[in-house]
């Protein structure tokens, strides 16, 4: 009989579980975190293109590039062949390069599935495509569960939200760049189900009656929702939606209207050059592209002629000394603390940087408030298309880890009454669904 497993390829966090028709099983596949079922979608390749992911990644990353020497050089690029009426001539691109940097940290694969005009990447010498970097981590991710398992996987059911995109073309590219991914790293038969939907089937297993349930998976990337009713042979699916706000969007909330100051914000002006690298700070994917020798000089200058000096060294060392992650890393832990706490402290003390902030959820909830209107919108609307009402939900199941915010818990409750809302397994009920539907 062919294995097949349930495999949740999350924004955050993956993980992969087998069903066997009594009891779902996790596999504890990423021994190093504290959570050993849980690996962070996080994928390192090194300067000679070995690649790990997980904590692994993580604490490899940490370890070669945290603080560490950079050399630049000049290397060609290119040419540039321009025509124009009776001109034309070519010209050599050349870029600096940083020969010493030892491997580059990618974060957020999934979101990159449903970015448009987003190719890929340059890692060194090669050109890695979405699929590339996507089928690196699966393929990483399978033979680790392989090994586990002591047998090889032939099939899997591949979680995906319910909306990629809201342009159906982009949201079908997504879904067929995922699949070729897959199959590309050794899944031979590959379906999916929609992750509120396998969070359904997660919860299904604790319910011994029909009930009419409220999916709703907030998770790092999206929130998917998903209205259905449950009992094994009554099972229906009777709508879905949902909508491109998510953990990652809190993150970047927090720093736009919280950190930003700390690294010169407003006390930087007439300098288009340094306020461009400030307004980057909340930007994964653009920040670690800043460290170049012209950024280096143009902040030593204004450094030098005591402009907001303290401010601009925490800025060149969040940049030249790759601490990105570090801080991105706070930020969202103050995040979590705010679900069980009333305040918390986002700090970082390293290299130029004694960053210190007093964060309180009342805070928190502000800065992002303006997301509440367009969660409690695709709510109602998803409700309406069930053709149901409030009152004629029995549970409303929370799952992903952005469910936990009270303010959304308290959305649900002001919608529906408290006593209607379960939170399930925050890391676990999607791939614990996808599971048990890939037995099915």
């Amino acid at each position: 009989m062919t294995l097949k497993v349930g495999l949740d390829f999350g924004t955050s966090n993956s993980g992969v579980a087998v069903y066997d028709g009594q009891r779902v099983k996790l596999l504890p596949i990423d021994r190093q975190n504290v959570l050993p079922e849980v690996v962070k979608s996080v994928l390192y390749v090194t300067r000679d293109y070995k690649c790990s992911i997980g904590q692994e990644a993580v604490t490899l990353y940490y370890r070669d590039n945290v603080n560490r020497q950079r050399r630049f050089v000049k290397q060609w690029a290119g040419e540039i062949d321009y025509h124009g009426s009776d001109m034309h001539y070519v010209r050599d691109v050349f870029v600096y390069v940083d020969e010493l940097k030892p491997g580059r940290l990618l974060q957020f694969l999934k979101t990159a599935l449903r970015k448009d005009g987003y190719a890929g990447t340059q890692i060194f010498e090669r050109f890695y495509t979405v699929g590339d970097l996507v089928q690196t981590y699966l393929s990483l991710l399978k033979r680790r569960a392989e090994e586990f398992l002591g047998e090889s996987i032939e099939a899997v059911t591949l979680g995906r939200p319910v909306k990629f995109s809201a342009h159906p073309e982009t949201d079908r590219r997504a879904e067929e760049t995922l699949r070729e991914a897959a199959q590309a790293a050794g899944f031979n038969q590959v379906d999916f189900e929609l992750e509120p939907v396998a969070a359904a089937l997660d919860y299904e297993q604790s319910i011994s009656g029909p009930q009419k349930v409220v999916i709703f998976d907030f998770g790092g990337g999206t929130l998917d929702i998903a209205v259905m009713r449950l009992g094994r042979k009554q099972r229906e699916v009777y709508a879905s939606g949902g909508v491109d706000v998510a953990g990652s969007d809190f993150d970047r909330a927090i720093i736009e209207k919280r950190m930003l100051p700390h690294f010169g914000l407003g006390r930087v002006s007439h300098q288009p050059e340094i306020l461009e690298m400030i307004q980057a700070v909340p930007d994964w994917m653009a920040l670690p592209e800043l460290g170049t020798p012209i950024n280096r000089n143009t902040l030593e200058k204004a450094i030098q002629a005591g402009l907001a000096p303290v401010r601009l060294k925490a800025l060149q060392g969040l940049i030249y000394n790759d601490l990105a992650f570090t801080f991105y890393n706070r930020v969202e832990a103050a995040k979590i603390a705010l679900s069980s706490e009333g305040a918390t402290v986002i700090s970082l003390d390293d290299k130029d940087i004694a960053l210190w902030e007093l964060y309180t959820r009342i805070q928190f909830e502000s800065d992002i408030q303006h997301y509440v209107a367009q969660v409690e919108k695709v709510l109602l609307e998803t409700l309406a298309a069930a053709g149901l009402e409030p009152g004629q939900i029995d549970a409303v199941v929370k799952t992903g880890g952005s469910s936990n915010i009270p303010l959304f818990t308290g959305l649900l409750a002001r919608i529906f009454g408290a006593e209607k809302v379960k939170q399930s397994n925050a890391f676990s009920s999607v791939v614990a669904g996808l599971a048990i539907r890939a037995r099915s």
